[in-house]
């Protein structure tokens, strides 16, 4: 028995990083399989999983080409246009964290008022920025326990090399990170105040050597810090470093999706200790601090020849949604 979490519910579904590059490629334009299996250089059976689930799960959806007999096209639903502003959240902490001193792979226009873009979260309810320190919460109508959901057995999927093969991405970085969904339940756990192993195994119901390998990961990439808390015996917590608390706001992005597509009553109720007021977690442009919608966005590679000084539209006009 697990907690209930839209964040949980929504990792269900996305089920590993593969998912999000596949979803992130069809957002910069991709439709065939052969577009995206070409970038991602993924084995054609993972791809084609992927794509399965994802369309189930009414993310995407699958087009037949009038002129061929067994080929399509896959093309955004509202719901997947509604995860471009999870990618949003998970592309800012990678340009803010990952990208070192090289330049981020991809920039953003927010067509609306002309500026490059630094997509931050703000509060519904004052239009100020968040922080994870300045976050309350407490339970929703939707709160309880219940049986964890089935997942397919998969080893994790690989690191940021594996997912920069085919294309440079601060999306990527973050994935190599965040690569599976029990590293997501683990740092989700360190935000809800559980630093210690015995009681995240608990709370997770996840295997020994499974928690002891994320934990120390996630150590070793400076998202948490371990710290004694007992000489006699020795013992150890985990607390989230400043890297890692910066993870709350893609982690609440995917809240956000989870509360509204997936049909439950809300698990968690979020409170902004600034204003004093409940919010959700709103993805603005930084500069005019407008909510981003995805077909008000532009981008330009940065990188290698495809390097673009007039940037295209990110998601063309025909896939609006509610588009047949």
């Amino acid at each position: 028995m697990v907690r209930n979490c839209s964040v949980d519910r929504t990792l269900t579904i996305l089920s590993d990083a593969w998912s999000f590059l596949v979803l992130r490629e069809i957002y910069l334009g991709a439709r065939r399989f052969d577009q995206i299996q070409g970038v991602l250089h993924m084995p054609r059976s993972t791809l084609s999983e992927r794509l399965n689930r994802l369309v189930d799960h009414n993310v995407i959806r699958r087009d037949p080409i009038p002129e061929t007999k067994s080929r399509f096209d896959y093309r955004l639903t509202e719901r997947g246009f509604d995860l471009y502003l999870v990618m949003l959240a998970m592309l800012r902490f990678g340009d803010d964290w990952l990208a070192g001193k090289k330049t981020p792979p991809l920039k953003l226009i927010h067509a609306s008022c002309g500026h490059e873009c630094h997509p931050e979260t703000l509060c519904s309810a004052c239009n100020e920025p968040v922080d994870a320190l300045h976050v309350t919460y407490r339970d929703g109508p939707g709160a309880g326990i219940s049986s964890s959901t089935v997942m397919p057995q998969r080893r994790r999927t690989g690191d940021v090399e594996t997912f920069e093969r085919g294309r440079p991405s601060s999306v990527s970085r973050t994935l190599g990170i965040l690569a599976d969904r029990w590293t997501f339940l683990v740092v989700r756990e360190l935000f809800f105040g559980i630093r210690r192993f015995d009681v995240l195994q608990e709370r997770l119901g996840i295997a020994t050597n499974i928690l002891t390998n994320r934990l120390t990961r996630l150590v070793s990439q400076n998202i948490l810090k371990r710290v004694k808390y007992s000489q006699v015996p020795e013992r150890y917590e985990y607390k989230l470093t400043a890297m890692g608390r910066d993870l709350y706001l893609p982690l609440i992005q995917m809240l956000r999706w989870g509360d509204k597509w997936l049909g439950h009553k809300k698990p968690l109720i979020l409170r902004h200790g600034d204003c004093g007021k409940d919010f959700a977690p709103v993805i603005a442009c930084d500069h005019c601090r407008q909510p981003l919608d995805p077909h008000h966005m532009r981008y330009y590679l940065t990188y290698g020849k495809r390097r673009k000084d007039h940037p295209p539209a990110l998601l063309a006009a025909e896939d609006e949604p509610g588009h047949q």
